[in-house]
């Protein structure tokens, strides 16, 4: 239970102002609010967390403790970069509107955001990597939703870049600290 409760606060704080919001605020700008993209972004949110969690938890299972460790303050890490660095949107420009290149757009971006290696990291680290995926959908699809609804010009005018730097920093100091208990244990 603590791995999909982590899951779900850490995946849809990390997902706050991240490229597959700002994708779905966009297109929700410029299609309307149409269920269908919101369908589509947290089918894709679902599936992305799933991967990620079950690659993580697959990853981890073929390694000793320690390592495993390690492979998760590597995921922290990942994720802390890729906080840090800077998210720029542009307006959607696609001229045939299609929903399927819109789907395969959004899971590329997300199976390289921070919020999926979050869901690695927790797949790795937990005893029942399931709940940390469920975890992972559910924070991916409420962020998801958080876009939507909001549309790109309320997004906008939120400090997002601030919390997402102030989330890297904390990411980062993680796997530091992970990394470092992986590699020198406490006796």
């Amino acid at each position: 239970m603590d791995s999909f409760l982590f899951s779900l606060l850490l995946v849809f704080a990390l997902a706050l102002g991240g490229r597959d919001q700002w994708l779905v605020a966009r297109w929700a700008d410029a299609l309307g609010q149409r269920a269908s993209l919101l369908a589509i972004g947290i089918v894709s949110a679902a599936l992305t967390a799933a991967l990620m969690a079950w690659v993580g938890a697959g990853f981890a299972a073929q390694l000793p403790p320690r390592a495993a460790q390690m492979l998760v303050a590597f995921a922290l890490a990942i994720a802390g970069f890729e906080l840090a660095w800077p998210v720029k949107s542009a307006e959607p420009r696609e001229p045939t509107r299609s929903l399927g290149a819109f789907a395969i757009v959004l899971a590329a971006r997300q199976l390289g955001d921070a919020a999926r290696f979050a869901v690695f990291a927790f797949a790795a680290g937990a005893s029942l990597p399931v709940t940390a995926a469920l975890g992972g959908a559910v924070g991916g699809g409420a962020a998801i939703a958080l876009g939507w609804s909001l549309g790109g010009e309320s997004l906008a005018r939120m400090p997002l870049a601030i919390i997402r730097r102030v989330l890297a920093a904390g990411l980062l100091v993680a796997a530091l600290l992970i990394g470092l208990d992986a590699r020198f244990p406490a006796m």
